[in-house]
């Protein structure tokens, strides 16, 4: 999978993606940071059981993202005002993400209009 031609955070709330075949979207950091990939936030196989560190709590900034800094040239790994910084998105994960959680063109002008009042 192609890295991102583009990744910017467009809203306090938004990230936007653009890759080579054209595929651009917005996403809600909120989706983003549901999707990370880290043990703590997914859990980890331990001796073929899954464990979970726990269940997921809402703290102030946790879907405020302080960064997205590459890792390779194969993933970004994230990091967010509340100190969780352990998720690192591979390109194809990224753009899984993208894909599945892409708002729509009315969505997006439905937050401009709101973001102006």
């Amino acid at each position: 999978m192609s890295k991102p031609t583009s990744l910017k955070r467009t809203s306090p709330f938004l990230l936007s993606g653009s890759w080579p075949d054209g595929f651009t979207a917005s996403i809600l950091l909120s989706d983003l940071r549901d999707a990370c990939p880290c043990a703590h936030c997914t859990g980890e196989e331990i001796m073929g059981q899954q464990v979970f560190a726990g269940m997921k709590t809402l703290a102030p900034g946790m879907n405020e993202l302080r960064a997205l800094t590459p890792v390779g040239n194969y993933a970004v790994q994230a990091s967010w005002e509340d100190g969780h910084d352990s998720g690192i998105y591979t390109w194809e994960m990224l753009r899984t993400v993208f894909e599945q959680k892409k708002l729509s063109e009315e969505t997006l002008r439905e937050i401009a209009q709101r973001s102006l009042h």
